[in-house]
């Protein structure tokens, strides 16, 4: 049996390695930067579970369901949250330390629209890379891995509807390496980067689905993308994340006046569904005529936020901002992709051999707006289920002797092609943003899929498969968006503010987008 290839280095991607190397199969993992670079590694918030006592399955699946506004699927969010403590007790097993009582009890903490406190946090407002750390830990104890990092991946390979490869981009020398598997662990997160604004690092520009639906699998709901309310605004420094469990603890946004605004919007007012609170902001500064709010979280003490916030107590430090003493200036900015590459409760897709895990999946725990603190718990579940699934697919399906050429590669003027993704990133906040009108979809649309086609081709650097995908990310964001008759959840068009059609999904392959265009 070939060795099974898993690509990401995130919480799906480790947990589905670590699953696969306790099962004796040879894995080859590949990172598309250093390998504790990722998403997971920047998350704040913690983990929502069900471990208390007076907490229960039913409410976390209520919870959940309710937050994704009728689209999720219900089978796939009563696996999440069943499987869910075990997963978690497995980390504990692994060496994880999670912020605890002085009584040596879980601390439990609260975020929006959770109905009691079950996020589990870790090293305060660090719990990412908590876990990030400890399952690198725990990977690094077995010999039957080969690690891979600065592999930026190109293009799957494909016969009858089968994977049996993969091409990458090794950025650090620039020449294409071909890879050889009986299945394949797609992990590589979402496409939360290619917007302008963003809480993701920059490589998080949606590779493997732009990959996979390259090669013919069908993705879904890729038009809920969810913008996090709070990302701290202040020119010239990063957009870094001010976690929602800053407002679970009491924290409250004002607008230039200093006045509380959540309220005209929502009876939950900040603890209201992510959505809700990013359009509210968007409103506000619309009316306002201002580029930015402020999250006040003052009346905590600054003992209690170097404690519990002590990550974002420093960062905004570095910046000159002392959050016990004045509020934070923030604004809404891409954070979540609930769309993915359409999967199914194994974990499998419509590629034979081919599994998908995390953010990178729509497997339909999310539905249309992701409820706070389930995305780690998605990856742990997910990525030990994706292992599971490939090992037995792989053991059954040998895939045989193949040989893969090498594509001819494209010189590229880098510089240029930055110039025109720093471009297409503007354009895609503007058109593909928080509030998104008709007509503005309609025109990236056409003009995303014209720059796709341009440069489809195998480029000798990473700028020329980044420009490719965002422009193929946006295509299909916007085709996608325009499917929907209706605004729900993380999409919402002022033209058709109803959500009439919210209990569709919205499926489809590169021929549905090449039929329309």
């Amino acid at each position: 049996m070939k060795p099974i290839i898993v690509i990401g280095s995130g919480v799906a991607g480790l947990r589905a390695a670590i699953e696969l190397l306790e099962n004796g199969c040879d894995v080859l993992l590949f990172a598309k930067d250093e390998l504790n670079y990722c998403n997971t590694d920047k998350a704040q918030g913690g983990i929502a579970v069900v471990l208390k006592e007076d907490d229960s399955y039913e409410s976390h699946i209520e919870d959940t369901l309710k937050a994704g506004a009728g689209l999720c699927k219900k089978e796939a969010v009563e696996l999440l949250v069943k499987e869910g403590p075990k997963r978690i007790k497995e980390l504990i097993s692994m060496g994880i330390n999670f912020d605890k009582k002085e009584d040596g009890s879980l601390d439990f903490t609260k975020e929006a629209a959770h109905s009691t406190n079950r996020i589990v946090h870790a090293l305060g407002d660090a719990t990412g890379h908590a876990v990030e750390q400890t399952l690198i830990d725990n990977l690094k104890k077995f010999n039957s891995i080969e690690i891979f990092t600065h592999r930026q991946l190109s293009r799957f390979y494909v016969e009858d509807g089968r994977i049996f490869g993969a091409l990458f981009l090794n950025t650090k020398t620039n020449e294409y390496e071909v890879y050889y598997a009986d299945a394949i662990v797609v992990a590589t997160g979402g496409y939360a980067a290619i917007y302008k604004n963003t809480t993701n690092p920059p490589i998080t520009t949606g590779d493997g689905i732009a990959a996979a639906f390259m090669s013919g699998a069908v993705v879904e709901d890729m038009e809920f993308v969810q913008f996090h309310p709070t990302a701290l605004k202040r020119y010239n420094t990063p957009q870094f994340l001010i976690s929602e469990s800053m407002r679970g603890e009491g924290a409250i946004l004002l607008n230039d006046k200093g006045e509380r605004f959540m309220e005209k919007y929502h009876r939950l007012a900040e603890l209201a569904p992510r959505d809700v609170v990013a359009r509210s902001i968007i409103f506000e500064m619309e009316k306002r005529g201002i580029d930015k709010v402020y999250l006040d979280a003052t009346k905590m003490g600054e003992d209690f936020l170097k404690k519990r916030f002590p990550t974002i107590y420093n960062e905004c430090l570095n910046y000159g901002i002392d959050i016990s003493k004045e509020a934070i200036p923030v604004a809404p900015a891409a954070h979540y992709t609930m769309g993915g590459i359409q999967s199914f409760l194994d974990a499998s897709t419509s590629i034979k051999g081919l599994f998908v895990a995390g953010e990178a999946a729509c497997s339909g725990v999310h539905g249309a707006n992701r409820l706070a603190s389930n995305s780690i718990l998605e990856g742990l579940v997910f990525g030990k289920i994706a292992a599971d699934s490939a090992l037995k697919f792989a053991k059954n399906n040998p895939t045989g002797a193949v040989a893969i050429q090498k594509p001819d590669c494209v010189e590229c003027d880098r510089a240029a092609l930055r110039n025109r993704i720093e471009d297409l990133k503007e354009t895609i906040w503007n058109k593909l943003g928080v509030i998104r009108r008709i007509k503005q979809m309609e025109e990236i649309l056409q003009c995303s899929w014209a720059l796709f086609s341009k440069h489809n081709v195998d480029y000798n650097c990473s700028e020329g498969i980044t420009l490719r995908n965002m422009a193929l990310l946006a295509s299909i964001i916007a085709f996608a968006a325009l499917k929907r008759k209706g605004s729900v959840g993380a999409h919402y068009c002022v033209d058709t503010p109803h959500a009439y059609d919210n209990k569709q999904h919205i499926p489809f392959r590169i021929s549905d987008l090449e039929e329309e265009l």
